[in-house]
């Protein structure tokens, strides 16, 4: 077992959620009427953009295989719906959980013969978010398994650990201060929704980890490299924390 996990083992059990099902409220729930307008037109939302090269590359073939993602998975609207709402789920060949940006990559360098996507490049975040887009609705619903316990325990313990030179957790802002101001925006409870999501902020879609990254930076800590352990646990644990809401990918946000 993974030294990171090894202490975890005992905490491995149900994990309390901080606010009820009826109290949780996702950035959109929080947002001004602007932006939810904006997010609720698809011809103004500018993460649709993404969604739309997502689909070219869905059905154009790559790789040593010059295969397509559609020659094996067929209509997405059909294949892929609720399938983002189900990530980080396990890979029993890994023995760990991949979040959708590495099953993506794994399909490509596995059934496409193809180099993995860069983090953060502008094919992976449009084939991200064509796939998260067909779980719009539908409640999220990752895995509860044993095999998982140890990563949510994981999750949880990074989630409410301090870091950095603020000396601050994620439950801090997202538990205990949420809807309060923070440098001029409200502060949300932290629930992964939308994912990618457009950030006025960025100009740009981002992933969860790089969400992730920003608020690690922010506490001035250290911020984990993307796809490491630490960060997929905590991804699954916000993703578990959030289970039954409703997806809303592509999102947009301050």
């Amino acid at each position: 077992m993974n030294f990171l996990l090894r202490p975890l083992v005992a905490l491995a059990t149900t994990i309390a959620l901080a606010a009820a099902p009826d109290e949780r409220r996702s950035g959109y729930d929080i947002a001004g009427p602007e932006i939810r307008a904006m997010q609720d037109d698809d011809t103004a939302n500018p993460g649709n953009l993404w969604v739309l090269q997502g689909e070219t590359l869905w059905g154009k073939p790559t790789g040593a295989a010059d295969r397509s993602c559609a020659d094996c998975h067929g209509d997405a609207q059909m294949t892929m719906k609720g399938v983002a709402a189900r990530y980080p789920a396990f890979d029993a060949v890994l023995a760990r959980p991949l979040d959708l940006e590495q099953r993506i990559n794994q399909c490509r360098t596995e059934h496409q013969k193809a180099e993995p996507l860069a983090w953060e490049s502008e094919d992976l975040l449009a084939v991200t978010a064509f796939v998260a887009r067909q779980s719009r609705g539908l409640p999220i619903t990752v895995s509860a398994s044993l095999e998982l316990r140890p990563f949510l325990a994981l999750g949880k313990q990074l989630f409410e650990q301090r870091e950095g030179q603020l000396n601050l957790s994620c439950s801090q802002c997202h538990d205990d201060n949420w809807g309060k101001q923070l440098a001029g925006n409200l502060i949300p409870q932290g629930h992964p929704t939308g994912y990618p999501i457009y950030r006025l902020q960025w100009q740009s879609l981002g992933s969860l980890q790089r969400r992730l990254r920003n608020c690690m930076t922010g506490l001035r800590a250290e911020p984990f490299e993307y796809g490491a352990p630490q960060a997929i646990a905590l991804e699954f644990y916000l993703m578990e924390r959030a289970r039954g809401m409703p997806m809303d990918a592509p999102a947009v946000r301050p």
